[in-house]
């Protein structure tokens, strides 16, 4: 099977490629390569999968140096023909698009990073799809599409028409996108809300990144809505396994799907929506709680009202993956946190 994956120099792109070059797929990795965050760290998952910074070139193919089965380029999703090219060129059997802009609060100051990579690159891998006969796309979409919904724990059922940040709408974009080619031109969708993602390689402007290298330099961290925030931390590598999971099992036609349903994640065309979370919120003092007892410190806190685009909580509910596919992410906070520390300190040499 040979896969187009975007996104490949980011977080979850990277632990994808890995786990699926060592599966024996036949892996193309994309990535704009953009500066939203330290790019140190985007070339160093680069690195681990074989490709060195100094052989990217804009457009260029480049094979990994240790796995003949990847290679990877460099190209942003907005550019259509450059696009166009790599599709007919290695004829894909499905794409698994990861590459977005990410991050709630930078959406309030840089809306148009958001169109442009969400918006109109999405609609360029969908067209891409379209014309080559692409038997599956799995997309990411996220959690931040329950917007103001306070139905927990939030449901693939559930109404996610009022988002509270311009991500999230371009979010929810992505999946009303993905249903009309899936209605139009029977391409398999499935959409992936993702639930606040940590682990090794993680990004540096995620909470727990940001918390450990403030506590390893004896400064405070800022602690949003005066700590009373909750959020279902997923660990990468349970992420990664419901990705590899959905990719294997595209939806199919529902003829029988009855459109006054109160399941929004489904269609008569070959389309769904799935959660991936722990399902298992935890207190963001728990979860501080759990990074103070590795690293060994007791970390000053500054307490912080919550900041525009956040909401309070958030809480999975994957009945529809267990019922699917039979699976649920499983990997404890306090297990997740130590991995990541790990990697930290090997990483940033602390």
């Amino acid at each position: 099977m040979k896969i187009l994956i975007t996104g490949t120099a980011g977080f979850i792109g990277f632990h994808l490629a890995t786990k699926l070059i060592a599966r024996g797929n036949e892996i193309i990795g994309l990535d704009s390569i953009n500066d939203y965050y330290d790019i140190r760290v985007k070339y160093g998952r680069l690195e681990r999968t074989g490709i060195s910074k100094e052989s990217i070139e804009y457009n260029k193919l480049v094979p990994s140096s240790i796995h003949p089965n990847y290679q990877f380029i460099q190209l942003n999703l907005e550019d259509k023909s450059n696009l166009e090219k790599v599709f007919a060129e290695h004829k894909f059997d499905k794409v698994i698009n990861l590459a977005a802009q990410a991050g709630v609060r930078y959406s309030l100051t840089n809306p148009d990073a958001y169109i442009d990579a969400n918006i109109v690159g999405f609609l360029n891998i969908l067209e891409c799809c379209r014309h080559h006969q692409i038997k599956h796309l799995t997309y990411a979409s996220s959690s931040s599409v329950y917007g103001l919904n306070e139905n927990q724990p939030f449901s693939t059922k559930d109404n996610v028409d009022h988002p509270i940040s311009l991500y999230a709408a371009s979010k929810k974009s992505n999946e009303l996108m993905a249903h009309t080619y899936s209605h139009l031109f029977k391409i398999p969708t499935t959409g992936l809300r993702f639930f606040t993602v940590y682990g090794p390689w993680g990004r540096p402007d995620m909470a727990l990144f940001l918390f450990t290298k403030a506590i390893l330099e004896n400064r405070p961290i800022d602690v949003f809505n005066y700590g009373e925030m909750q959020r279902d931390f997923t660990y990468v590598d349970d992420i990664v396994e419901g990705i590899i999971r959905v990719n294997d099992n595209p939806p199919k036609e529902n003829p029988d799907w009855n459109p006054n349903s109160d399941d929004a994640s489904v269609s008569s065309a070959p389309y769904k929506v799935y959660n991936i979370g722990n399902n298992n919120p935890v207190k963001l003092m728990d979860f501080i709680t759990a990074l103070e007892n590795k690293l060994g410190i007791t970390a000053e806190k500054n307490m912080l009202p919550i900041q525009a685009g956040d909401v309070p909580s958030t809480y999975a509910d994957v009945s529809d993956l267990i019922r699917d596919l039979n699976y649920k992410p499983e990997t404890t906070i306090q297990e997740g946190i130590n991995k990541f520390v790990d990697w930290y300190r090997d990483f940033f040499k602390v």
